[in-house]
């Protein structure tokens, strides 16, 4: 059974083409070892419209879609639901891949392209486990996420985090200190929380004291 081709709608374009940030993200995140590729259905010659560590399999943007990931689409469409499935395959030299593929649907729940991972299997151990360290993230610091319960649990995080900065810095004079945490506290919350400003019940920025 073969997949027809589709003609996208401009919607579906938008929707497909996020995708293509979505590669890149989880290149950077998931490091070696990782091939992926995102497809489009509306090209089943050129169906590689982004990919990322394509050397795993040889393939690059523009190559075509295989029989195995045209098989999978079939089967995840079999099951009601569904919108992906993992399995082991190889590459073209034999190697072991352990893969998902990743249905994406535009209007009306039609499938417009998949999103496909490999990982491949024979990457050295010692790779992964470099790339889990802290010396592999360059000079990126290690950054702390505040995880509270509710809007208001947060902005309590941030004045307090706010208060603490203010108050070991030395190079603001103490009496500044309580208009700088000011200016900090309102500038955090506004890029921290901009669905906040357009609801009515918008938690208020509380005083800062020092």
């Amino acid at each position: 059974m073969e997949q027809t081709e589709i003609v996208l709608t401009p919607a579906e374009r938008l929707i497909l083409n996020s995708y293509r940030d979505l590669v890149c993200g989880l290149e950077d995140y998931l490091g070696i070892g990782y091939e992926i590729v995102l497809h489009s259905l509306e090209s089943m010659e050129h169906s590689v419209i982004a990919i990322a560590n394509g050397h795993y399999t040889t393939r690059h943007e523009g190559s075509p879609i295989t029989d195995l990931a045209l098989d999978m689409l079939r089967s995840i469409q079999q099951e009601d639901g569904k919108s992906h499935i993992s399995y082991f395959s190889r590459n073209r030299s034999g190697e072991p891949l352990r893969s998902t593929t990743i249905v994406i649907y535009g209007e009306n729940r039609r499938a417009i392209g998949l999103l496909c991972i490999n990982f491949y299997l024979n990457t050295p151990l010692y790779k992964l486990i470099g790339h889990l360290t802290e010396d592999a993230m360059d000079e990126r610091p290690m950054l702390t996420e505040t995880f509270v319960d509710n809007a208001e649990e947060l902005l309590t995080r941030v004045v307090e985090q706010i208060r603490d900065e203010v108050e070991q810095d030395i190079h603001i004079l103490p009496s500044l200190k309580n208009s700088d945490a000011a200016v900090r506290g309102s500038s955090k919350s506004r890029a921290q929380s901009p669905a906040w400003r357009r609801s009515s019940t918008s938690p208020k920025i509380r005083c800062i004291c020092i």
